[in-house]
C-alpha cells in the first residue's frame, strides 16, 4: 500500500470520526428536547422556520424557565386549591359559563403562586411547556373554549370539555416531583 493510500485512508477515518463527534450532541440534545418537552417539540418544529430554529426556541424557553423561581406548594396552600376546584366543580351544573371562566383564573392563580409569570397566554403557553409539555393541548383546548364562551359561542358539551382539559392541568400544576394529588371530580 502506498503512502498516499495510506494518507487517505487515515484522512477519511479522521473526517469520519470529526463528523460522528460532531453529530453525537445534536442527536443527544435533539432526544432530549423531544423528551422533555414531548408533544410541544413536535408542535413547535411543525411551527418554526426549521428544525434548528425549533430547537434553539426550546433551549431558549428552557433557559427562561430556568430562571424562575418555580415552588412547590405548601400543603396547605394544595388543600385550598383541591377545595376552590371542587366549587368551581360544582358550579358548573347551574352556571357552566362562570365555571370555566373561574377555572381558568384558579389555573392562572396556582400558575402564579407556583411562581409561573402570567403576563399573557401564549407566554404562559411557553414557560409551562418546559415541565408541563404533555398538558399544553389540554390547556390550549380549555383556553380557546373559554374565549368563545363570552359570546355564547361555546356549547354546553364544549364547555364540560374546558372543564376536563383544565382539570388535567390543573392536577399537574397541583403536583410536586410526580406525586400527584388526584382533584375528584
Amino acid at each position: 500500500m502506498s503512502a498516499g493510500t495510506l494518507l487517505a485512508i487515515i484522512i477519511a477515518i479522521v473526517v469520519v470520526v470529526v463528523l460522528a463527534a460532531m453529530t453525537v450532541p445534536l442527536v443527544q440534545r435533539r432526544r432530549h428536547l423531544r423528551e422533555r418537552f414531548g408533544p410541544e417539540y413536535d408542535r413547535t418544529v411543525e411551527e418554526a422556520e426549521s428544525r434548528r430554529a425549533a430547537e434553539h426556541e426550546l433551549q431558549d424557553r428552557e433557559e427562561r424557565h430556568d430562571s424562575l423561581e418555580i415552588t412547590p406548594l405548601a400543603p396547605g396552600s394544595r388543600d385550598r386549591y383541591t377545595r376552590e376546584w371542587s366549587t368551581v366543580q360544582g358550579e358548573f351544573v347551574d352556571r357552566p359559563v362562570d365555571a370555566v371562566h373561574d377555572a381558568d383564573r384558579l389555573v392562572t392563580s396556582l400558575m402564579r403562586e407556583r411562581g409561573y409569570p402570567t403576563e399573557g397566554f401564549e407566554q404562559q403557553m411557553k414557560d409551562l411547556s418546559v415541565e408541563h409539555g404533555r398538558t399544553l393541548d389540554h390547556y390550549r383546548a380549555a383556553h380557546d373554549v373559554e374565549n368563545r364562551s363570552d359570546g355564547s359561542r361555546a356549547t354546553t358539551e364544549q364547555l364540560r370539555g374546558a372543564m376536563v382539559h383544565y382539570r388535567a392541568l390543573f392536577e399537574e400544576l397541583l403536583s410536586d416531583g410526580g406525586r400527584t394529588q388526584s382533584v375528584r371530580t
